[in-house]
């Protein structure tokens, strides 16, 4: 499916994948939840030869893929880039060895990200030099109080918030940083939150 979407979008695909910590979610889908970062790196095993080079041969404790194959291939001869959602050391190596992307969240400004990115580059130094070249991503908590009670997310971090200038200053703060790229989550989710968010990349768009 993500061959076939990364064809379908002329090469755009960002193939973004995780663990999970939701249990309810795994409930909801009738999956086990024990043991989940281990079922995860054998789906690795599984997932990322089978995009970058199109083919696998897996034999696993939790899942086996034997002679499997993609064609047609998608647009893209190394497949499409795999990003790999993580917060803790272990998830943190496994996305320095196979992914091409790294994310974790949720942040505001610059310096919120700084200890997060500094677990990753200690887990991209434990892999060695082939994680070298994974880019670096953050997924930002943007909120506005006035608009709308601000649930406390995922963490003690505050929300990235003000006036579009000033969220732009951010995201100049996180390119300046090298980060390859930000997803954006607003609070609370109207469109008049929608409409400033819209402002603040406008404006930093303009000033790039």
């Amino acid at each position: 499916m993500a061959a076939s979407l990364d064809e379908v979008s002329g090469g755009r695909l960002i193939f973004g994948i995780g663990a999970g910590w939701n249990e309810p979610e795994y409930r909801a889908f009738g999956l086990p939840f024990d043991r989940r970062v281990d079922r995860f790196e054998e789906a690795l095993q599984i997932i990322t030869p089978l995009l970058r080079e199109g083919r696998v041969d897996f034999a696993g404790q939790h899942y086996t893929a034997r002679d499997c194959e993609i064609l047609p291939r998608g647009p893209r001869p190394s497949g499409p880039p795999i990003l790999i959602g993580a917060e803790r050391p272990r998830m943190m190596r496994l996305a320095a060895r196979y992914g091409d992307l790294w994310n974790s969240g949720y942040f505001a400004t610059i310096d919120t990200f700084a200890a997060s990115r500094a677990a990753f580059d200690a887990a991209r130094a434990d892999i060695g030099p082939a994680a070298a070249n994974v880019g670096v991503t953050a997924l930002l908590k943007v909120g506005w109080a006035d608009l709308g009670l601000l649930p406390a997310w995922f963490g003690d971090d505050p929300y990235l918030t003000g006036t579009a200038d000033a969220i732009a200053n951010a995201l100049r703060g996180y390119a300046n940083a090298g980060v390859a790229h930000v997803m954006l989550q607003y609070w609370p989710n109207v469109p008049a939150a929608l409409d400033r968010l819209i402002n603040a990349v406008e404006s930093y768009r303009s000033a790039a």
